[in-house]
């Protein structure tokens, strides 16, 4: 479906030939003075060097080529506007197309392409932390875009499973239970299936091990470990086994609490088995070269205005780093996907390592020249007072902790008010706290840092993920009350404020592919508290069950209808979902 504006546009093209001029002058923007109209037109202004006539003369005659029957208003003012303002008739029939057309008349840009959408970045063996949140939500987020707008769309968390972490955690272990099976070269039987540590002892074991990398003996211990479980050693990988089978069910359980899934759970250590042969063929061909000992792709081109270091590919004591693991889940990639676009979500001080990344793969045709790699790198979340969020004794505070923050407080305004009764509380409680989080991130500009406000992002009033609920809710409360609504068409505006909700509705399309383009999806917030806005003047203005003409209030329940169905469409989007009470 066309978006509005393209209709507009077209039609003033149109008019613009009709007059005697050339098409290209008639392009329609949304008015920067919506005081005085709603879209415009300043062609003529351009058109008059052209043509070497007065632009009113030329607005004047492109006017009257116009069709009244589209607009409230037309006109052409000095020195040579075009304004417009749509009629009620011309919003009716767009509406009514867009309440009946798929996806709300959503433009499918992605059908037929696939979209990898790399997010999430957890490490095994270590508790998710707050720093785990903006890309786990941003990159569901856009996942989810994605996938509406007509993509195969595979979500990968990317998980830290292959690296220095386990050899650490294998050599800790081997210190305090030295005894234990795994660490006897010579021993054949079978490996207990029972794990010689639990999750909580797991997530002590780590931070031990990690304290002591400053230890040149332990961090040799723990290196070897590291390069012995990478070549295969048995006890290392029946470690790694029961390190991963109690880790990732407490990782998805986290995320599962913020409703983030992914598609695929591959880790670095998926990608493994590809880079002896990556390594090799990108050595035979030339394209990675020795420098002092390590393997390097040169990068660098000679339009860079800043230095682009040389991509590491193997080190020169024969390890492989994260760019090296980062190649070879994109042959694994294109090899299991063939992906027309891999996006990849992270903190924005990794733009240089995917800078690099990313050249490396076009420049060793690890991908197609025509294959799209966007790295969308996000600012960090600081406390109130703008510094860096840490709990009371300096430590990093745990996610999950961070969500039981936001519940526990969103728990206590809902008992307070009675929001619901006692049996709806808790699930009441987990949406609103849910939104209040993810709306808080969301609609902040995914490059920006952000302060983290708990009162702020849990009111029930002003730019909030619970308003916006509180607006859906609302109009679902009337709908309840009215009855059987689902088919009722859409009618003209009765009065200025479902005139205002019906041009908010119109922009649902333009500002999904605006924000899919950019990778942006606080457009998206930005969207939905205008359209939220909207709905709400519309409701304080307006007699909608008390209305007695019975043809004006089907279209009002109508409107909100529509309205309520483009609101939790992109709440659903942005990674959330409304109650049925507030």
């Amino acid at each position: 479906m066309k978006r509005i504006l393209d209709i507009i546009t077209e039609k003033m093209q149109q008019a613009f030939v009709d007059a005697g001029y050339d098409a290209s002058f008639g392009r329609v923007t949304v008015s920067n003075r919506p005081d005085l109209c709603e879209y415009q037109c300043n062609g003529a202004l351009s058109a008059a060097k052209q043509y070497k006539c007065a632009p009113i003369q030329i607005a004047n005659a492109v006017v009257a080529q116009l069709d009244a029957g589209d607009y409230d208003l037309v006109e052409a003012v000095m020195p040579g506007f075009i304004n417009l303002k749509l009629s009620g008739a011309f919003l009716q029939k767009y509406l009514e197309a867009m309440r009946t057309a798929p996806s709300y008349g959503a433009e499918m840009i992605g059908a037929g392409k696939t979209c990898v959408v790399d997010y999430g970045g957890a490490n095994v063996a270590k508790p998710l932390h707050i720093g785990h949140l903006r890309p786990a939500i941003i990159g569901e987020a856009l996942k989810r875009l994605y996938k509406f707008l007509g993509y195969n769309t595979i979500g990968d968390i990317h998980l830290g499973d292959w690296g220095l972490q386990m050899g650490l955690i294998i050599a800790e272990l081997q210190e305090r239970q030295p005894e234990l099976c795994y660490f006897d070269p010579d021993f054949t039987g079978e490996y207990p299936k029972e794990s010689p540590f639990t999750l909580s002892e797991l997530e002590e074991i780590y931070p031990t091990a990690s304290s002591k990398k400053t230890d040149p003996v332990f961090a040799e211990k723990a290196h070897t470990a590291t390069y012995e479980l990478q070549q295969g050693r048995p006890g290392y990988r029946a470690i790694w086994n029961h390190i991963m089978s109690i880790s990732l069910p407490d990782l998805r359980r986290v995320y599962d609490s913020l409703d983030v899934h992914y598609e695929k759970w591959l880790g670095e250590s998926d990608a493994d088995s590809y880079i002896p042969a990556m390594v090799a063929d990108l050595k035979d061909r030339g394209l990675a070269v020795e420098s002092n000992g390590a393997l390097v792709i040169p990068v660098a081109e000679e339009t860079d205005k800043q230095e682009i270091p040389p991509c590491i590919l193997v080190k020169s004591d024969g390890s492989s780093i994260y760019a090296t693991t980062d190649l070879a889940t994109m042959v694994q990639r294109m090899q299991d996907w063939q992906p027309d676009k891999m996006l990849y979500i992270t903190d924005k001080r990794q733009n240089l390592h995917f800078e690099q990344v990313f050249r490396a793969a076009k420049k060793g045709g690890i991908v197609n020249a025509e294959t799209e790699l966007e790295h969308v790198g996000h600012g960090t979340m600081n406390g109130a007072d703008g510094k860096p969020f840490k709990t009371r004794d300096g430590g990093v505070l745990r996610l999950e902790q961070l969500i039981k923050d936001m519940t526990d407080f969103v728990r206590s305004k809902v008992v307070e008010n009675k929001i619901v009764g006692d049996d709806e509380v808790e699930a009441t409680t987990a949406k609103i706290a849910l939104a209040a989080l993810k709306y808080g991130d969301l609609s902040n500009q995914p490059t920006k840092d952000y302060n983290f406000d708990l009162e702020r992002f849990a009111a029930f009033e002003g730019n909030t993920g619970p308003y916006i609920l509180y607006t859906i809710v609302r109009i679902k409360s009337i709908l309840a009350k009215y009855g059987a609504w689902e088919h009722l068409p859409i009618s003209t505006p009765a009065n200025i404020y479902a005139k205002d909700l019906m041009l908010a509705i119109t922009k649902f399309s333009p500002t999904l592919e605006n924000a899919l383009r950019t990778s942006s999806p606080n457009l998206i917030c930005a969207y939905i508290y205008e359209l939220a806005g909207c709905v709400n003047k519309f409701y304080h203005e307006t007699r909608i069950l008390g209305e007695e003409n019975e043809e004006l209030k089907a279209g009002y329940i109508s409107l909100i209808g529509l309205a309520k169905n483009i609101l939790e469409t992109c709440i659903h989007i942005l990674g959330f979902s409304a109650p049925e009470k507030m």
